[in-house]
């Protein structure tokens, strides 16, 4: 399985959180294709600078230092998640949702409402 890790889960992961619960940490321990989109590495600069969340200095090292992969957004993701339903109104979950579905990847998050998109999701459930 190929799995896509949204922001909350990224941000417990490297937290080491009990949020995320261990069925999830499961997932992400045994599965060899672990990706993180730079949309996340961009929500998080973002939200860092504004001082909603804290987050590793070195984002980028500890990305690497979790074994995950980086997945870069392409023109066709943009595209697919401009078509989306608004089922969801936060622009970076949906670039997400549109780089599963295109990349045919799992998404790893703890948001129900994305269950509206349909795709291959895993939810933070125990």
């Amino acid at each position: 399985m190929r799995l896509l890790l949204d922001t909350h889960i990224v941000l417990w992961w490297l937290a080491d959180s009990p949020r995320l619960t261990p069925r999830s940490r499961k997932l992400i321990v045994r599965n060899e294709e672990v990706f993180v989109s730079a949309a996340t590495a961009w929500e998080i600069a973002i939200k860092k600078s504004l001082g909603k969340l804290q987050a590793p200095e070195n984002l980028e090292a500890a990305l690497a230092a979790s074994r995950f992969h980086e997945l870069a957004i392409s023109v066709r993701h943009a595209l697919a998640a401009g078509a989306l339903a608004r089922h969801h109104d936060d622009p970076f979950d949906r670039l997400l949702v549109a780089q599963a579905h295109s990349e045919n990847m799992t998404l790893l998050t703890s948001d129900s409402r994305l269950e509206a998109y349909g795709g291959k999701l895993a939810l933070n459930t125990p």
